[in-house]
């Protein structure tokens, strides 16, 4: 999660993109996979034919330079291709402004473990 909050502040003011790695099965993300991505002020967007096959691979996470975690109909479009689950982390970016959505776009609990 740490990654996570100093990749999207040094991305500031633009969106930051990443992949999510981990055990599919036990539904645990361990793994920021940075890929070839692009990076505005109001979008972000995935190289998707330059991510290597990774069985690992299981979703995304993404920035939001404002205050809402809220998927935009493009961030739900993404989700439904990109994998099961979605971390939108909003501007103060720490973890009370972070939100995990499904592939279908629905909220999601999301659980820090040490």
């Amino acid at each position: 999660m740490q990654a996570i909050i100093e990749a999207a502040k040094n991305t500031f003011p633009n969106e930051f993109i990443g992949m999510l790695g981990g055990n599919k099965k036990e539904k645990i993300i361990d793994e920021l996979i940075v890929v070839s991505a692009t990076f505005g002020e109001s979008h972000s967007s995935i190289y998707s034919h330059l991510v290597p096959f990774d069985p690992k691979i299981m979703g995304t996470i993404h920035s939001h330079p404002n205050e809402s975690s809220r998927p935009s109909n493009t961030d739900l479009n993404t989700f439904a291709k990109l994998g099961e689950v979605h971390i939108i982390i909003a501007n103060p970016f720490d973890f009370s402004s972070t939100k995990c959505y499904s592939a279908k776009g629905k909220i999601a609990r999301l659980k820090i473990i040490e």
